[in-house]
């Protein structure tokens, strides 16, 4: 006989077992612990916004599965148009200023379609956890998705990526890091995250001492025991990041000027020169704003910028794909070919074939 406070759970064909609520709970603490942060995130933040649209524009709380038809409204409320008197979208001008009072979005206005996009994606994901029917796999919305889709695109409209901090913006950002503590410290996470492979801002911030591994005077590997496209802490060769030359010399600088030996590598740095609390991801983005205010660099930059900065700096000068993958850890070549900016283009051999050699 079942007790009160169990729940079955089939396992198999045949076979069930009994799952207390306190191991349902245990189990789902796991799931949440095995999602990358940043991901949690993210799916916070849709799934708050989709809790406010539908409040503000249907007058009820949320609750799943949701209908058809309400997604359908959802996109037609958000994704933009083209009509006789511009782009235009159906969500009224009261919901959206009630939406920013409110905290679930930043700004007035349809958001861009990767937004839109993520936000339906969320929504299937919650739809498909909880093992209900999901509105989002419905043949009417995917069509209107895809169609969207090539709307924008007829449009001209493209994903906006920051722009890339290659080598010479890069050595402008290095040039604002002075003597101080907290400029021994920028310049060490700028290199260290530049150098190694374009780091991502988790990576940097999450980056630790267990892992640092001195081999010579200033020069040091680094085992990435786990990223994006390893949240497995899978045990691989390319996990191993090198961190020499220019990085190496001003990773050692401020480790010696912060006097870590042990947990995280980067440090909030308090009044007084105090070394603080390890560093939150965003923290990352914040520095390299600031380093580029200061340098007066034009552009829109952010942490992602490293990245998409050292991938770009390896094309114009000719680095081996399979070499560069190596360091940043990608696993599709498209999407590395992706961080390619207009000027590594230049570099491409064959856009000389008709000059002389």
């Amino acid at each position: 006989m079942q007790r009160k406070n169990e729940v079955i759970v089939p396992t198999g064909e045949k076979t069930l077992t009994q799952l207390s609520h306190s191991t349902l709970n245990a189990l789902r603490e796991l799931l949440r612990e095995g999602e990358a942060e940043n991901t949690v995130r993210s799916y916070q933040s849709a799934m708050r916004y989709w809790a406010g649209w539908h409040q503000f524009r249907l007058g009820q709380a949320i609750a799943l599965p949701l209908p058809v038809d309400t997604v359908l409204l959802f996109i037609a409320d958000h994704a933009q148009r083209s009509t006789p008197y511009g782009l235009r979208c159906e969500l009224p001008p009261s919901i959206d200023h009630a939406l920013v009072q409110s905290g679930c979005k930043a700004k007035l206005g349809a958001p861009s379609h990767n937004t839109l996009v993520h936000r339906i994606a969320v929504l299937s994901k919650a739809h498909q956890n909880r093992g209900l029917p999901n509105p989002c796999h419905d043949e009417k919305v995917r069509e209107l998705l895809s169609r969207t889709r090539k709307a924008y695109a007829k449009r001209g409209e493209r994903p906006q990526k920051k722009d890339a901090i290659t080598k010479d913006v890069l050595q402008k950002l290095l040039a604002t890091c002075d003597d101080s503590l907290r400029g021994v410290r920028d310049r060490a996470l700028l290199l260290f995250a530049w150098s190694s492979g374009g780091r991502r801002r988790s990576e940097v911030s999450n980056a630790d001492m267990q892992y640092l591994k001195p081999i010579g005077a200033d020069q040091y590997l680094y085992e990435l025991a786990f990223s994006k496209t390893n949240q497995s802490g899978a045990d691989l060769p390319e996990n191993t990041k090198p961190v020499l030359g220019a990085a190496g010399k001003a990773l050692s600088a401020w480790l010696q000027a912060s006097g870590i030996t042990e947990g995280a590598i980067f440090r909030r740095i308090r009044k007084g020169d105090h070394v603080g609390e390890p560093l939150q991801p965003p923290a990352v983005r914040t520095i390299v704003k600031e380093r580029c205010a200061l340098a007066g660099v034009d552009g829109d930059f952010s942490a992602h910028s490293l990245r998409s900065g050292f991938v770009t700096e390896a094309g114009k000068r000719n680095v081996p794909l399979a070499e560069t993958m190596a360091l940043t850890g990608h696993q599709s070549v498209a999407t590395v070919l992706g961080y390619f900016r207009a000027e590594s283009v230049i570099h491409n051999q064959g856009a000389n074939l008709m000059e002389d050699d």
